[in-house]
């Protein structure tokens, strides 16, 4: 069991043992317990090439059953069409910017991470930003360094009693939360899809983005990067902060809009900013970042301790052994935790009611406190709870980026105060099949959608809100809500026309002869901003979303 890098000129792993159930290859520096796991009683023949290149990865994987990496190693496309033998990837922490996850799971290849080892590595260098930033620990020490004594220039700031913004309220998010209460600060953080309630359980007050840049003297970013945190922090909303405030961000570059950042603190509207994360990365030597004063910059190692990184090493190494083995899934970011009669039984079921989710999450507005699923027909036959988890995966998934899985996605809705009522019923209604899901707002308001399966296993979104359809639920969306008169498919249809977007199907549906009908329009690319308000701005329409599945 080769534990140690294979000599440069070997172009080509050894043959496994006779005894060997397969090939790990491990493409990261990587902890020894982690080694001695995959290794151990010889069942793996473990090839462990720390510093590899794209080129070697791209020539050994046709002989590998499973690819164990950290950050540095990228898994492209192009490698993963040549990994013939390649059952799993596994990730030793949460982000997977460097798979090709869509080309991984086209190809049947597991991908899985470690989702919550790095968590408190990730709270406690929030927090020592935020320290070094308020009491200027970097200067005052570099002016040490250089042999001064300049006591009078570091004039700090304290944190009791002064307000911490946190953007984002899962784990990291809470646990510096948690801590900095103790430091007497007071708490208001801002998460879309968290309620209230959950806020509150976690000594967090819940608020808008605008009204947290108003109050917060510190504000901490601990958010994914998704289409709807990009640029989140940009010029208007650094205007909005008071002056003098601290910036911290150990979450995702492109949360912050990094020019408007760099002219605010230019300009000393901020007070100073602690980042980890960038737009590029590595960081260029003549970004203008490095040359403030007020700046604390760290080369994205807000997860890089001893403990966390033995930890998730550790973690994945016993998830991949166990994927191997034919055991059960754990973590992973693009396969349901079912056996493989399961899964195919299950696969179309699974498949309408993830893609239900994905159009409640747009459709419903967030935050929602309970989600209902109805089973009724031949869909009510059990298990039903590996095609739930698969409709809140669908419902997180947008919200909440790719590191949502068939495994954490229960824990997840729960954390964010979701109650989960699944049931079942024998009525047929008219189908043989059908899902029902009923989503309620923390406003009080519900929405239900209805879903079933066509012959072959097509899936259709087949009533919204009482209302009758036949909707084909994949890829760009219109839902428009409308009073009942004549001429609103013909203006909406224009608008559409006049911005060259193509409509590829259309439905709409009334409940009798009801004053109001809901439209749903599958269209060939993403509506923008301009031609939706054009749309809403039409005499009778009362409501246009759009939604991507």
């Amino acid at each position: 069991m080769p534990l140690q890098p294979e000599p440069a000129q070997s172009m080509r792993p050894p043959s496994p043992s006779p005894r060997s159930r397969g090939r790990i290859l491990v493409a990261d520096r990587y902890t020894e317990e982690g080694l001695q796991i995959l290794g151990a009683g010889g069942e793996f023949d473990v090839q462990y090439e720390p510093e590899i290149t794209p080129e070697r990865l791209a020539e050994v994987i046709e002989d590998i059953d499973a690819l164990v990496i950290r950050s540095r190693c990228r898994v492209t496309g192009d490698t993963l069409a040549r990994g013939e033998r390649l059952k799993v990837i596994g990730r030793a922490g949460v982000g997977l910017d460097n798979v090709d996850v869509g080309a991984a799971t086209e190809r049947g290849v597991i991908v899985m991470n470690t989702p919550e080892g790095n968590t408190l590595s990730t709270a406690e260098h929030a927090i020592s930003m935020m320290l070094a930033l308020v009491r200027r620990i970097p200067q005052a020490d570099a002016t040490m360094k250089q042999g001064r004594w300049d006591k009078g220039a570091f004039t700090g700031s304290e944190l009791h009693g002064k307000t911490l913004g946190i953007i984002g309220l899962g784990k990291v998010g809470s646990a510096v939360g948690a801590r900095m209460a103790a430091f007497g600060m007071r708490i208001v953080g801002y998460d879309p899809y968290v309620t209230h309630a959950v806020a509150e359980r976690v000594g967090v007050e819940k608020v808008e983005i605008d009204e947290l840049c108003r109050r917060a003297d510190v504000i901490t970013i601990h958010a994914p990067l998704n289409k709807e945190t990009r640029g989140l922090i940009n010029a208007r909303r650094l205007s909005l902060m008071k002056p003098a405030v601290f910036l911290v961000n150990c979450a995702r570059g492109g949360i912050v809009d990094e020019a408007a950042l760099i002219d605010s603190l230019r300009s000393g509207r901020l007070a100073g900013a602690a980042l980890d994360v960038f737009d590029a990365e590595p960081l260029p030597a003549d970004h203008p970042l490095r040359g403030l004063e007020n700046v604390v910059l760290t080369p994205h190692v807000a997860a890089s301790t001893t403990e966390a990184q033995g930890k998730v090493a550790s973690e994945v190494a016993r998830q991949v052994v166990e994927a191997l083995r034919g055991g059960m899934i754990r973590n992973a970011v693009n396969a349901p935790s079912l056996d493989p009669l399961q899964a195919e039984r299950l696969a179309p079921a699974m498949d309408l009611a993830e893609r239900l989710g994905k159009f409640m999450s747009r459709f419903c507005p967030a935050p929602v406190e309970r989600i209902e699923v109805l089973y009724s027909g031949t869909l009510a036959e059990p298990p039903l709870a590996p095609t739930t988890t698969a409709l809140i995966k669908g419902y997180l998934l947008p919200q909440l980026n790719t590191s949502v899985n068939f495994v954490n996605a229960p824990f997840l809705a729960k954390s964010r105060g979701i109650e989960v009522v699944e049931s079942s019923s024998t009525e047929t209604y008219d189908y043989s099949g059908l899902i029902t899901v009923k989503c309620r707002s923390a406003n009080g308001e519900e929405n239900a959608i209805s879903g079933t399966l066509f012959r072959g296993g097509r899936p259709r979104l087949v009533m919204v809100n009482g209302k009758h359809c036949d909707v084909t639920p994949e890829g760009h969306m219109l839902v428009i809500q409308n009073r009942d008169v004549p001429g609103i498919i013909g203006a909406v249809g224009t608008a559409l026309g006049r911005a060259r977007i193509n409509i590829a199907d259309m439905t709409w549906g009334r409940e009798g002869a009801s004053n109001e009908a809901t439209t749903v329009i599958n269209v060939d690319e993403e509506v923008p901003p301009a031609v939706l308000e054009e749309i809403r701005s039409i005499e009778n329409i009362l409501s246009v979303q759009s939604i991507l599945i």
